[in-house]
């Protein structure tokens, strides 16, 4: 493990404590000679000096995210390219990558500043919207929209023709977004260590039209043919295009990843028992 010497901060503001715990941390972390830097937004809510997001990227050697899943997507677009692991601090009530509690926070960064911690490397898709480039590492979905209509997909997979689905969208997950939307509507549960794409139909028309797994390496191409003439695709649900008829979304694996910190105190089996309710 390379050794922690700075440790990049960012917080969702809007959540009521995330600047006292994010100020708290810092002191905390300064006083073990660890150099702190705070990402722009929570900088402004804590009265700090800060830095751009994709600044803060390239210059810490650990990034701590304040908030839910949400927050931690949003980081993780800019620390999977400088490939700067990320530790997320659960201020929400549910999430499945911010697996750390405030009850369980110094421990936590007590170990990991003594590199005693381990990563779980995820992988992220590369999305071509209408010749626009993105990149997600939950989901790519393409859905109606505002539009009363149910509306057509044309799919490949590698080049070759898989269906036209006739449903009120089309989600295009990775493992990590399998407990995202994928999951409720339908999506199978996938470990996300694991490389693979998974491709689930938004109440499909023809009931047989099924979730299915495909190859990491595989690329899907997916053409809008819709009377309704256009339709909505959001990154992660955080960037959203619309997509006018005859436009195609392409959509791969990503050459980027991302390390997130695994919890000292909770396996995945675990976490996932606990945010689904299972055998209560």
């Amino acid at each position: 493990m390379t050794a922690i010497k700075t440790i990049g901060i960012i917080g969702n503001s809007t959540k009521a404590n995330a600047a006292d715990c994010a100020v708290e941390l810092a002191q905390w972390l300064e006083a073990r000679d660890i150099c702190v830097l705070f990402e722009q937004e929570i900088a402004d809510v804590t009265g700090n000096p800060g830095v751009e997001r994709h600044e803060l990227a390239g210059r810490s050697d650990l990034i701590v995210v304040f908030g839910g899943d949400g927050t931690l997507i949003g980081a993780a677009r800019y620390a999977a390219e400088k490939e700067v692991p990320i530790v997320g601090i659960n201020l929400g009530a549910f999430g499945f990558m911010t697996v750390v509690s405030l009850s369980e926070m110094y421990e936590t960064m007590e170990r990991i500043i003594s590199g005693d911690y381990t990563v779980s490397k995820r992988m992220m898709l590369d999305a071509c919207i209408a010749g626009e480039d993105y990149t997600a590492l939950n989901d790519v979905v393409i859905s109606r929209g505002s539009q009363s209509r149910m509306i057509y997909m044309e799919t490949y997979v590698n080049k070759q023709y898989l269906t036209t689905y006739k449903a009120d969208g089309l989600i295009i997950a990775t493992p990590t977004g399998s407990t995202a939307y994928s999951l409720s509507t339908g999506g199978p549960i996938v470990f996300p260590e694991m490389n693979s794409i998974i491709i689930t139909p938004i109440c499909p028309h023809t009931l047989t039209n099924r979730p299915i797994m495909i190859s990491q390496d595989a690329t899907i191409d997916v053409l809008l043919l819709s009377v309704e003439k256009k339709a909505s695709v959001t990154v992660d649900g955080q960037v959203l295009k619309i997509l006018h008829t005859g436009e195609t979304v392409s959509v791969r694996k990503s050459r980027r990843s991302v390390n997130l910190v695994n919890s000292p105190f909770h396996d995945y089996l675990e976490i996932l028992r606990t945010k689904l309710g299972w055998g209560g």
